[in-house]
């Protein structure tokens, strides 16, 4: 079985070659409220992340993979897996993928990549992501196959207010 990589996507490592699409993904301000950023990010910020990225999820408790499409030779967004607590076997999930590339399954595809590189590679027992309750979209493809668990009432400082998050898990079946 291969990891990391199914008919329609791969998943891989960040590459210098990334430079211009992460800085314009990182830049984007309207999709800041979904991630907590609060200032852009330069070149020389996301080049040293790049020549710096760890690649040891165990090391540095987190990982970000590139979503390529292998229909479109396209990278199309991003997979982050951070918040990884080794002893109680969970790992926080953030998926992205950029707007001229939604609705043709990318997110899906990627999330099926990750949950078996999670549950199968890794051995984790559990894979969480939180939401925020007006991203329609992101929920509508985690509430198929991951359990609703939690409300965060007025988590998130908006521009108007502040919204909730939701909080939805899977666990590995054994």
């Amino acid at each position: 079985m291969k990891f990391l990589e199914n008919d329609k996507i791969v998943l891989r490592a960040v590459e210098p070659e990334d430079l211009e699409l992460l800085y314009r993904w990182e830049n984007d301000s309207s999709i800041w409220i979904a991630g907590n950023t609060r200032a852009p990010y330069s070149r020389y910020q996301l080049k040293n992340y790049i020549s710096h990225s760890p690649t040891d999820i165990y090391e540095s408790k987190q990982i970000r993979l590139m979503i390529v499409s292998k229909i479109e030779n396209k990278t199309v967004g991003t997979v982050d897996l951070f918040d990884f607590d080794i002893h109680n076997s969970r790992i926080a999930l953030g998926l992205y993928v950029a707007e001229e590339y939604s609705g043709r399954g990318m997110a899906t595809e990627s999330l099926k990549t990750v949950e078996e590189y999670v549950f199968n590679f890794l051995k984790i027992n559990q894979l969480y992501v939180q939401i925020i309750e007006s991203n329609l979209v992101s929920r509508k493809l985690f509430e198929n196959d991951y359990e609703l668990h939690g409300k965060l009432k007025n988590w998130i400082k908006t521009p108007a207010n502040y919204e909730d998050v939701l909080t939805y898990q899977k666990f590995r079946k054994i």
